[in-house]
């Protein structure tokens, strides 16, 4: 998948987009989902800013909610009415912030 490249995913890619993701992400609800659970409300919060400045970079931002050290992270595409390219794209960089 290119950089440039925004489109709808069928079925079997959203499927194998999810099993490249990593057994932590499913979908919820018709979208990407991912739940997280961290030591404190700083580190959570922590997160969710540098998935911010990603998210803004992409101008791509993720629907969550978060209460103490737990944050929930859907993604959706809504002007394409689902799940796209940009949804998995900004998944691995959380995947990528989460590691580094």
């Amino acid at each position: 998948m290119s950089d440039t490249e925004y489109r709808l995913l069928t079925s079997a890619e959203i499927d194998e987009a999810v099993k490249k993701l990593g057994e932590s992400w499913t979908i919820k609800d018709g979208k990407l989902y991912r739940k997280f659970v961290f030591a404190d409300f700083v580190e959570a919060v922590g997160f969710m800013m540098k998935i911010a400045v990603e998210a803004e970079k992409m101008n791509h931002h993720p629907e969550w909610f978060n209460v103490y050290n737990v944050l929930e992270v859907w993604l959706t595409t809504h002007d394409l009415g689902g799940i796209s390219t940009y949804d998995v794209k900004l998944a691995e960089k959380i995947n990528e912030r989460l590691g580094g």
